[in-house]
């Protein structure tokens, strides 16, 4: 692997290098996360958010409900077994086929399906509520387009809530300790982040919004914006998380997640 890179992609190179990562590292990222987002929880983000507490999604029991990047289903799981009625997507294989084996371990099965946020296999209407827990939307070139994606099949006045990293942590260096609180890229530069192979093929890519942008998108795509939680880091919270710990989220939020729904 080469050093990441600042360039431009396509939605087709997003999706390959998106599918490539996430069937390469979901058993790593399942051992070194695992603890911290269980088997059957709903965790929005490494704040600990938790949906059994915060219940950004209110009652789910008898509602349609469609998880978008699902990853290994975790949140689906949790959301099963508060009576929804629940199906859930992800881009990778591999993370799909580790979520049968959360199945097999909790006993609770969830219906998966591979795909991409950009194609959702859905009818139109089909779902009361969306959710995603830092699942697809930062992996897809056009936020927009997914977007539109979610409301075609959300029911009108539909929920859509959803975790991203926030974004002024794109402004700082991947470093959680208290040397990377500093700015070291600007803000505005959407460019996104990408790694590549020793061939130059993108092998993951994740993709800058502002604020802004997020807004922008969303009221492009037809949804109203309800609400945007920045989440506190906790007192007694020490988990590190890539460039993300308690040095760096007492100061600064790590996290976004928005609430918006169907106009």
């Amino acid at each position: 692997m080469v050093e990441p890179q600042r360039i431009e992609l396509t939605e087709a190179q997003t999706s390959h290098a998106s599918r490539t990562y996430w069937d390469s590292a979901a058993e790593e990222y399942l051992a070194e996360h695992g603890d911290f987002l269980g088997d059957d929880r709903f965790v929005w983000c490494p704040e600990g958010v938790d949906e059994e507490h915060a219940r950004l999604l209110g009652s789910t029991r008898g509602r349609r409900v469609l998880e978008v990047g699902c990853g290994a289903a975790q949140c689906s799981r949790w959301l099963s077994k508060q009576g929804a009625d629940v199906v859930a997507f992800d881009i990778s294989p591999e993370q799909l086929r580790i979520g049968k084996d959360l199945d097999r371990r909790t006993g609770t099965s969830v219906r998966t399906v591979a795909a991409d946020a950009v194609a959702i296999p859905f009818r139109d209407a089909a779902f009361d509520i969306v959710c995603s827990a830092f699942g697809a939307l930062p992996f897809v070139a056009d936020a927009e387009a997914a977007l539109t994606e979610i409301a075609r099949v959300l029911k009108p006045q539909g929920l859509l809530v959803f975790s991203v990293t926030h974004p002024i942590r794109w402004s700082l260096p991947d470093d959680p300790t208290p040397a990377g609180l500093r700015i070291n890229h600007s803000y505005f530069d959407r460019t996104p982040y990408v790694e590549v192979d020793d061939h130059d093929v993108p092998v993951y890519a994740e993709h800058h919004r502002t604020l802004g942008d997020w807004v922008r998108a969303l009221t492009g795509a037809g949804f109203v914006v309800d609400d945007l939680l920045e989440p506190e880091w906790p007192a007694g919270h020490d988990l590190v998380w890539g460039g993300w710990g308690p040095d760096r989220g007492r100061l600064i939020p790590g996290t976004a997640i928005w609430s918006a729904h169907k106009a």
